[in-house]
């Protein structure tokens, strides 16, 4: 059993996170400023620290938990925002990161896991499924803090010793995941049909993305917690869907047959993301990421 720091423990990832370390008998500080969790998200049997990572009562935590492992999972996602704020998305993504490693530094750890973005990092003039060793061409202020928050941990790692498993997560999606934000389709829309609102594809539909279970996520974090190994690492199915086709999915799982209206586009967003999970994959043993189909079975009893 180790010690667990894990930010943004009271949100959609995170809180699967907390309950997978716990099962695992680990014992778990949660660290989250609520902006986005939820109070319900966080188990009882962690220790919760409501708190910003920009506080200064950041060093307290480290200094009475000594955590091991560190799992930064705490973020601003909305990539759209951070386009508008770009400040509010730089002190959030970036030197929130910063300020975590700093503490890292004045109080070793063993290993600090990344919540990184697959799609945000590489941009759209990569190839598809596209691998590790791309060249990133960030779009927006989001993918941008997202990748030098990865430079900046790399490059603390190679000083401080420990080992830094960036993690770039394809679009994720599951049970507790927000649907009043803008990073989670697959809730947005499920939340508006079951409550018989129709939701709007905005532009025509053929963006595509590549989804990946929430249960997907918590299994790599574990064998990664379990064997520590220096990424990045994707996260996804390699699979390639488009709005149209994850709403006709959605709309199958629900049993439903409805008219699904089409509006303006956002601009700004990536025409596709679909990543190339093959290292983590080979690295433990071939692992079998959920198929949508199963996924959504899986997503849709837990919003009842």
């Amino acid at each position: 059993m180790e010690t667990i720091l894990l930010t943004g423990g009271a949100g959609f990832i995170g809180s699967h996170l907390a309950d997978m370390y716990l099962a695992e008998g680990h014992r778990v500080i949660i660290v989250d400023n609520l902006s986005a969790g939820k109070p319900e998200n966080v188990p009882p049997e962690a220790v919760f620290v409501k708190m910003d990572l920009l506080s200064e009562g950041l060093e307290d935590v480290f200094r009475e938990h000594r955590p091991a492992l560190v799992s930064h999972h705490a973020a601003q996602v909305d990539v759209r925002r951070s386009m508008e704020d770009p400040a509010f998305d730089t002190q959030t993504n970036l030197f929130g990161t910063l300020r975590l490693l700093e503490c890292c530094r004045r109080h070793p750890v063993r290993h600090f896991i990344f919540a990184s973005s697959g799609g945000a990092v590489y941009g759209d003039d990569v190839p598809h499924p596209t691998p590790e060793d791309a060249s990133p061409h960030p779009l927006s202020v989001y993918g941008i803090n997202k990748w030098c928050a990865e430079q900046v941990i790399l490059a603390y790692a190679a000083e401080f010793g420990f080992i830094p498993s960036l993690l770039r997560y394809a679009n994720v999606y599951g049970a507790r995941q927000n649907p009043h934000g803008e990073a989670g389709i697959v809730a947005i829309f499920l939340d508006r049909l079951r409550a018989g609102r129709i939701p709007v594809i905005h532009g025509d539909g053929t963006k595509v993305r590549d989804y990946v279970h929430v249960a997907d996520i918590v299994a790599v974090n574990r064998f990664l917690t379990r064997h520590p190994a220096p990424g990045p690492f994707n996260v996804g199915t390699g699979a390639a869907t488009s709005v149209n086709d994850l709403v006709r999915a959605l709309l199958d799982a629900l049993g439903m047959d409805t008219e699904i209206p089409h509006g303006p586009d956002k601009p700004g967003e990536q025409r596709i993301s679909v990543l190339d999970a093959s290292r983590i994959s080979d690295r433990m043993g071939g692992f079998p990421f959920t198929p949508l189909k199963e996924g959504l079975a899986r997503t849709i009893p837990s919003r009842a």
